[in-house]
């Protein structure tokens, strides 16, 4: 394993611990993991991929991300708090509770992560102002939606968040494509975010997943939309599904690498390996960064994370 000679910073991670995800999201997922192992006739149960998955999920101070990154040479990676609280009933925290657990973990390892705050807009102005509080006062670096617990990117209930974004200056990671089919996958399109992206020019867009999920439609909009980018996160899952990211390999390809962000998704493929790992993965001598430019690949891994994060005037009072 080599890793490479250069700062990387992960831009999509998430604290390890299920008290942050509801059952009925974990349930879900694992269903479909259990489909699978099935129909190729491996033997198992809902209740042995439970425990597997819950010895994995066992980090709620990120003392083992940590450990992992110092592996990996990764020197910062981005905490997002996705807020399921008001789509799904059966989460172990509230949001606000979720937010003092993230800004916990800031205070345990200095310098080490960001945090963007997950939340419902549907939950208002308690939701506007507990957002704006974690701006503020806790630090925290960007917002993070979740389309599929049943809002649009781009709905109107969303704008007065956007406001708080470009006051703040600070960007708004959206999920894109499938999920836990707990939630609707109805309104996780890449193409659901273009109003919004259109009307708040002045506030970051960055698709999660965008290197894997509707690849074509997601560079078209971060090559057209000066304010959209995307992240390379679940890259495992092309990895399983065709041995080699190759759909990495054509996002790298459209001339947009100013627009891509490094992500793995840490925790949710820790039974497929370590950070140093997914880390060789992408940037080893067969993966997809392997064969761009030193700038090109600097941007992805560390550069473009760096230039969103540069501006935000978090942690004060906007003049």
């Amino acid at each position: 394993m080599t890793l490479p000679a250069t700062t990387i910073i992960d831009a999509h991670c998430h604290i390890a611990s299920t008290e942050h995800i509801p059952r009925s999201f974990i349930e879900g997922g694992l269903a479909n993991i259990l489909s699978s192992l099935t129909a190729q006739g491996v033997q198992t149960t809902m209740d042995k991929l439970l425990a597997i998955y819950m010895q994995k999920m066992q980090d709620p101070l990120c003392d083992t991300l940590v450990a992992e990154m110092d592996r990996a040479g990764i020197v910062r990676s981005v905490l997002l708090a996705a807020d399921f609280t008001y789509a799904l009933q059966d989460c172990p925290l509230n949001i606000d509770e979720s937010y003092s657990r993230h800004r916990e973990v800031m205070r345990r390892h200095p310098g080490r992560f960001e945090v963007f705050g997950g939340m419902d807009p549907r939950w208002g102005k308690d939701g506007l102002d507990l957002f704006e509080r974690a701006l503020r006062e806790f630090g925290f670096k960007g917002l993070k939606l979740y389309p599929p617990c049943g809002f649009s990117p781009s709905d109107e209930v969303t704008f007065p968040f956007y406001e708080i974004c470009a006051q703040y200056r600070v960007p708004v990671v959206i999920h894109i494509g499938p999920t836990s089919p707990a939630l609707s996958f109805a309104r996780t399109y890449p193409f659901m975010v273009d109003d919004a992206a259109h009307r708040f020019p002045g506030v970051n867009f960055i698709l999660a997943h965008g290197a894997v999920n509707f690849v074509e439609e997601c560079t078209m909009l971060c090559a057209f939309r000066p304010n959209v980018y995307m992240d390379i996160s679940a890259f495992q899952v092309a990895m399983r599904r065709d041995g080699n990211a190759d759909s990495v390999r054509v996002a790298v390809s459209r001339g947009i690498n100013h627009k891509i962000l490094f992500g793995t998704d840490w925790p949710v493929f820790r039974l497929q390996g370590d950070q140093a790992s997914f880390v060789d993965a992408v940037c080893g001598a067969e993966g997809p960064l392997a064969d761009l430019s030193d700038i090109d690949r600097n941007l992805i891994l560390h550069g473009n994370a760096e230039r969103l994060m540069g501006s935000v005037r978090t942690g004060e009072v906007p003049a």
